[in-house]
């Protein structure tokens, strides 16, 4: 049974940006601490890597000294997570493409353009490629495989954030195109423009779903299973600040889709 809440207790990821981290400057983060302020509670954090185990090690376990549950929240889970409860989706977004503009793809705007390059154009190309991500399907789909760069989607290293991709290897020249969730690239977008070091522009290109490879994704937050009213409460945050979450992922450079 659900006792009274003492914090709003959060399971996260310290080093996800935009999503989270533990300097508290992900988008999770300020949604958090936005839903912790409605309630009149502190917040706490769980600090464990985004990969396999999270929900096993943060929203499920006991491992603590009084014998509770560590964190009870997590702020984003592709709806209808088999792991735990979720609410109703608070925003769709989609994988994409990105390359850096000036570097002889600015006429590639979208994924039909860099499909159908000339045969010595796409010789040419360097395609970093995470395994097990619906962007393998779709080069694998096209013919392209003999370009792809592979990268881990599951890097060995917990220090390890998704943006790594885009600001040393993209803004590098060690690949010229690469694929990875719209949220990551919208933010690292706006932040590679905005180093005086680098100044470059990133072009980010929503990649449309196909038959037997979905690129776009609906996103929910998640209780434990069998805490109905306490997802309730979530639901609600969620509707009444949903405006104000729709500022901050855009403010984070989010590709919103529409539902």
């Amino acid at each position: 049974m659900e006792g009274p809440r003492t914090a709003l207790k959060v399971c996260a990821d310290p080093h996800d940006l935009p999503s989270s981290d533990e300097g508290l400057q992900g988008y999770e983060n300020k949604i958090a601490q936005m839903f912790a302020d409605d309630l009149k509670l502190p917040i706490e954090y769980t600090w464990f890597p985004q990969r396999m185990g999270f929900i096993r090690n943060t929203l499920r376990s006991t491992e603590t000294a009084g014998g509770g549950f560590k964190c009870d929240i997590v702020m984003s889970v592709p709806a209808n997570f088999e792991l735990a409860a979720t609410t109703k989706p608070y925003y769709r977004s989609s994988w994409v493409m990105v390359y850096v503009k000036g570097r002889g793809l600015d006429d590639v705007r979208s994924a039909q353009a860099l499909a159908g390059l000339l045969p010595e154009r796409k010789k040419a190309l360097r395609i970093g490629l995470f395994d097990r991500s619906p962007a393998a399907l779709w080069v694998a789909h096209h013919g392209l495989m003999e370009q792809a760069v592979p990268y881990p989607i599951m890097s060995g290293d917990p220090r390890a954030y998704p943006g790594e991709i885009i600001e040393k290897d993209l803004v590098g020249d060690t690949i010229n195109v690469t694929f990875v969730w719209g949220p990551i690239a919208g933010y690292y977008a706006k932040r590679v423009k905005g180093h005086e070091a680098k100044g470059h522009e990133l072009a980010v290109i929503p990649m449309p779903s196909e038959p037997g490879i979905r690129f776009d994704f609906a996103i929910a937050m998640a209780v434990r299973h069998g805490e109905k009213a306490w997802k309730d409460q979530v639901q609600g945050l969620i509707d009444k600040h949903r405006a104000d979450i729709r500022a901050i992922l855009l403010d984070y450079g989010v590709p919103l889709l529409e539902d």
